[in-house]
């Protein structure tokens, strides 16, 4: 298996000048952290199997849209979706990338990784600091055979903007009228308590260093740093595990077709196997590129994934896009354009 290293870090090498026969130049991509793990990979791998570069920084959804829209990346990445009006005002093209699941991580001693169990609601207290300690009657009810610790819950959350946070908080909503009413959704919000961690990175991080501590993560980061996941109680009422098979489920029956950008929010599915935190990840892309051989070898490496990178997804937990949604994703290119009108894909 692909050995993972999360920081930020970046992957590439020169870009082949044989792409619109111009200077050799690196494709550079910076946003979520989310899908850094199998961006990480893929542009390994593409470097390997074409010598082409993708250069992708991890600095989480909000930076990676405020790069893109600034025009000092080739491509964004975000969690958030961007709603219609804002891709139109700033002539973007989104379309997803991957799938993957967001998993409530904790540090309790004799906890193990999948024992922990937590409903939706419990977990809101948790973020809300109404439910404190970890052998809280609320906790335990949900958790007989477990020995808790009367210990006080350090809670960890994101401290930039997040794609990640959006999804997390998307789902809290979703499940508690009180989140919703008191912190709402979004990749910033005004947390009731906690300490804040940068990118999944730092929230895996602390999680790991605290005793007694829970945040939330992208499910590889969870594994790589041996952190104890915990199960969730989904919309069925079924305690369900975090794993590809879960996620998937959660995305069987989304309608790409009807989101603007492509931008559907997997959180909260229905199915007795769904992950309720389940996220799809989002590329950003000018239509109008002022540089189309860069806009070119973005689609170019993209194509290459979506062709050969899924059973590298697969084996980070990540799930693939359905051949259906790709060759949606490949038609919606033909958008990007260069200054003269021609199609750059």
């Amino acid at each position: 298996m692909f050995k993972r290293v999360f920081k930020q870090v970046s992957v590439g090498v020169a870009l082949s000048a044989a792409v619109f026969a111009v200077q050799a130049a690196d494709v550079t991509g910076a946003g979520a952290s989310f899908p850094y793990p199998i961006y990480a990979k893929w542009a390994s791998d593409y470097k390997a199997a074409t010598n082409n570069a993708v250069n992708y920084q991890s600095i989480g959804s909000g930076g990676g849209q405020q790069q893109i829209i600034a025009k000092t990346v080739d491509f964004g990445a975000s969690d958030d979706p961007m709603k219609a009006a804002d891709l139109e005002k700033n002539g973007l093209l989104q379309f997803p990338a991957v799938i993957g699941g967001t998993v409530a991580v904790v540090n309790i001693d004799g906890v193990e990784p999948g024992k922990l169990k937590l409903s939706g609601a419990v977990l809101a207290d948790i973020f809300l600091g109404k439910v404190k300690k970890w052998d809280d009657a609320a906790i335990k009810a949900l958790n007989p055979d477990l020995k808790l610790p009367s210990a006080d819950i350090i809670v960890v959350h994101r401290s930039d903007g997040s794609g990640t946070t959006f999804g997390w908080t998307n789902y809290l909503s979703k499940v508690s009228p009180d989140w919703k009413a008191q912190v709402g959704e979004g990749k910033a919000v005004k947390w009731p308590t906690g300490q804040g961690g940068k990118g999944n990175e730092g929230v895996a991080a602390y999680v790991g260093q605290l005793k007694n501590s829970i945040g939330y993560v992208e499910y590889a980061y969870a594994k790589q740093n041996k952190l104890a996941w915990t199960q969730l109680q989904n919309k069925e009422g079924k305690f369900v595990q975090p794993e590809q098979k879960a996620f998937a489920a959660a995305a069987a029956n989304a309608d790409w077709k009807s989101a603007p950008g492509m931008g559907v929010v997997l959180t909260d599915e229905p199915g007795a196997d769904s992950w309720p935190v389940t996220a799809a990840t989002f590329i950003l892309i000018h239509k109008s590129q002022d540089k189309p051989a860069q806009g070119k070898a973005v689609l170019e490496f993209f194509d290459w994934a979506f062709k050969n990178g899924a059973k590298s997804a697969e084996t980070m937990d990540y799930v693939p896009l359905p051949e259906a949604v790709t060759k949606e994703i490949r038609a919606a290119w033909g958008e990007v354009k260069a200054a003269d009108g021609k199609a750059v894909w």
